[in-house]
């Protein structure tokens, strides 16, 4: 089972942040250790060398019949277990141990009678030597730990900062802001030394110019295909109308009929795709919109008016929005058909099968439809983008008890 980290743990500074400050800690403990056991034993050799000696001299003394010096005796009060009964049984030895509330460097050997002959050092000063450059080293590994992780974390926050100015731009690419650009510094300067963030930046860059290279000759495609077309299909049309009446007739009506509707979406799209349609609002009451669009579509959409309310909008724009997802219902879905005005939020909604996976998750695609149903995919492409034009919000989903459901959400200044 996977441990769930924290949420604060994934940005990259502060995991840079930890690894630095292990690191740095981990250094300082090793460094301080060695230095530690250096000096100890340094300090320790020096009062164990001085005990020894004076432990040579006490012996010669007692085995002389001499008076001990000060600080040598037999058997002396405080002299620790351990290093006494190591005396007893015939070797000399020295111990660290605290006498007098004072750290003391003792050293015993073998007297007679199965007694020890102990001298005692004072050890202070040679102990706070050792604390003094343990607390020496604490705060000097502080303060070096502290000074890294300000160097680090600067450094750090300078590549971070490059990277979620190159996520930022990615994610406006992906909203459709082809003019968004990185433009790192390195990425723009060959002279200077191109690092990781560098070389992200600036395919991302190469990717946004290629993608708006290729989508600007397709919206190019499109509306040159929609516009040549718009002249035989004129003529076509005129053609079909001297035709004799009869079922033929009709088909081809129908088709050509069929075929300039297609042009007319095919123009809209790139008139859309260009960004320079341009709004002409003025104040609209939505219930009394709403049916009038149903009136047009000559369809049994039922209206239900919760809340009128009258906004500033393009209603020739927003007509054509309700008009295309009142279509797309009722071509796609089932009976009953409702559309509600409550406020400035607008809803479409129909009985059928509902919207399929693809447009729920990446919204309308042009030219593509599911289920053998009918149809080019335009519409609800050309109501999302006029929705985008009125500064509205189109959302689609598929409500629990079965369906589609399209909102509209327009606002009350364009």
């Amino acid at each position: 089972m996977r441990l769930a980290l924290p949420r604060w743990t994934g940005p990259l500074a502060v995991k840079a942040a930890v690894f630095i400050t292990v690191m740095c800690c981990a250094l300082a403990a090793l460094l301080g250790v060695l230095v530690h056991v250096s000096v100890t034993d340094q300090a320790v050799g020096q009062a164990r060398d001085a005990a020894l000696s004076r432990l040579g001299e006490a012996t010669k003394a007692y085995e002389a019949g001499d008076p001990l010096r000060r600080g040598a005796g037999v058997d002396p009060p405080g002299l620790p277990r351990p290093l006494r009964e190591l005396a007893v049984s015939g070797l000399r030895g020295t111990m660290v141990a605290e006498h007098d509330g004072r750290p003391t460097m003792w050293a015993a050997g073998p007297a007679d009678g199965g007694r020890a002959l102990a001298v005692q050092v004072d050890h202070t000063q040679g102990q706070r030597t050792i604390d003094g450059l343990d607390g020496a080293i604490v705060w000097s590994s502080a303060l070096a730990i502290g000074a890294t992780l300000l160097v680090g974390a600067f450094a750090v926050t300078r590549v971070t900062r490059r990277l979620h100015t190159t996520a930022r731009v990615a994610r406006r690419i992906s909203t459709g802001d082809l003019d968004a650009r990185v433009g790192d510094p390195r990425a723009q300067d060959p002279t200077r030394p191109q690092d990781e963030v560098a070389s992200v930046a600036a395919a991302l860059d190469s990717m946004a110019s290629s993608l708006q290279g290729k989508l600007l000759a397709e919206q190019r495609f499109t509306a040159d295909v929609a516009h040549e077309l718009r002249t035989p299909l004129t003529g076509l049309h005129a053609a079909a109308e001297l035709l004799p009446p009869g079922r033929p007739t009709e088909l081809v009506r129908d088709r050509v009929a069929a075929l300039r509707t297609l042009t007319e979406d095919l123009l809209e799209i790139s008139r859309l795709d260009s960004g320079r349609e341009r709004l002409e609002t003025e104040p609209e009451a939505l219930g009394d919109l709403a049916a009038r669009v149903v009136r047009g579509s000559g369809t049994d959409t039922r209206v239900d008016v919760v809340r009128d309310v009258r906004v500033e909008t393009d209603r020739r724009r927003l007509e054509r929005v309700l008009g295309n997802l009142v279509a797309n219902a009722q071509r796609h879905g089932r009976a009953p058909v409702v559309l509600t005005v409550d406020g400035p939020v607008i809803t479409v909604r129909d009985h059928g099968d509902g919207y399929p996976e693809y447009l729920l998750a990446h919204g309308p695609q042009r030219f593509r439809t599911e289920g053998g149903t009918k149809g080019h995919g335009l519409g609800l492409t050309i109501a999302l983008g006029q929705a985008e034009v009125l500064g509205a919000r189109l959302e689609f989903t598929n409500p629990p008890d079965g369906g589609a459901l399209a909102i509209l959400s327009l606002p009350r200044q364009p």
